[in-house]
């Protein structure tokens, strides 16, 4: 038996089929959502629905943007031999963050899961391979997950693109600045000792 209103459960169940939320922190959502002034809900209402219709994939990178070409791809000032690929636009964000990458991206929308049904027909890699093929890039940075499924795609797309010549590198990942040694698990210790470089 609910307590709430049938309109309220349901708004409850759209914040709880959202990635990361659970049914308590979606509740306390939707409680917020209806609390707000009707002016404040409506636009937070339009908000959805204006980026959910003008949001499409930048027809270069395959970045989220609102038409034409994404502002990274359209910049002047990004070394556009590099490319960096990534799992999701989120990635780009992360990044960018570090203020310390200057060339383009390459989002491929998901990784490879044969367990969840991914194919390659299923990501953007098609794209990419025509991107290099059209020359003009020197260094594809492969920047998916240090999972399984992120080596597995990396791995899959650095085979693809072997007969263009260009370099395929793969991002370097170990032990987090800030941790101890001890907490550290064998494999990202491994990971740590394989990729070590000169002082």
């Amino acid at each position: 038996m609910s307590f709430f209103p049938p309109s309220l459960e349901r708004l409850t169940d759209c914040f709880a089929a959202l990635p990361g939320i659970g049914r308590k922190s979606a509740q306390r959502l939707a409680f917020h959502v209806i609390s707000l002034p009707e002016g404040e809900a409506e636009d937070f209402a339009d908000a959805i629905l204006q980026a959910r219709r003008s949001v499409v994939c930048c027809p270069v990178c395959q970045n989220l943007c609102e038409g034409g070409e994404c502002a990274i791809c359209s910049s002047d000032k990004r070394d556009k031999s590099t490319v960096c690929v990534v799992a999701q636009p989120r990635d780009v964000a992360s990044i960018e963050r570090s203020r310390e990458y200057g060339g383009v991206y390459h989002v491929l929308h998901g990784v490879l899961s044969p367990m969840n049904h991914i194919g390659p027909d299923d990501l953007r890699i098609s794209q990419l391979v025509e991107r290099v093929a059209g020359g003009g890039i020197d260094e594809v940075i492969m920047a998916t997950n240090p999972d399984t499924e992120g080596d597995a795609t990396a791995m899959y797309i650095s085979r693809l693109l072997k007969p263009f010549g260009v370099r395929v590198t793969r991002i370097a990942y170990g032990i987090p600045v800030g941790s101890n040694l001890e907490f550290t698990d064998d494999a990202t210790l491994l990971r740590a000792l394989e990729g070590r470089r000169e002082m």
